[in-house]
């Protein structure tokens, strides 16, 4: 049987559409970033599932580039589940985006077509 990487599996699942995380089958605990075993125990009973795709913005930056390269933001996102993870948000203005704001993921085209995860800001301040 060929190994193949947890990383590899994300990737995977993201080119169907589909945004997954791990989670502990013992301990019910939600894994990110993608593994072959859970942190702190070792356990590596781990199975994919979909989380809700809903988050807070934990914390941002903003990226300045030289024009005409527009800047971009690099942000912490706390799912719901528990796990925090690095992304971008989209479709909003990189000023009117606030600690604790309320986001959604989404899989969008990224260089090369390969697709990413993103997270869009819902609710009201959008």
């Amino acid at each position: 049987m060929d190994f193949v990487s947890p990383e590899a599996e994300f990737r995977d699942f993201l080119a169907n559409g589909k945004f997954m995380i791990q989670r502990c089958r013992t301990s019910g605990r939600y894994v990110f970033y993608p593994r072959i075993a859970e942190p702190g125990t070792g356990d590596t009973d781990l199975e994919w599932v979909a989380p809700s795709g809903r988050g807070t913005i934990h914390s941002f930056t903003v990226v300045m580039q030289r024009p005409p390269k527009p800047a971009y933001n690099v942000a912490l996102i706390d799912l719901e589940e528990g796990p925090r993870l690095m992304s971008r948000i989209v479709g909003s203005n990189n000023d009117a985006l606030e600690i604790g704001q309320e986001v959604t993921a989404e899989i969008e085209p990224g260089e090369e077509e390969e697709p990413v995860l993103v997270f869009r800001p819902t609710g009201s301040g959008v």
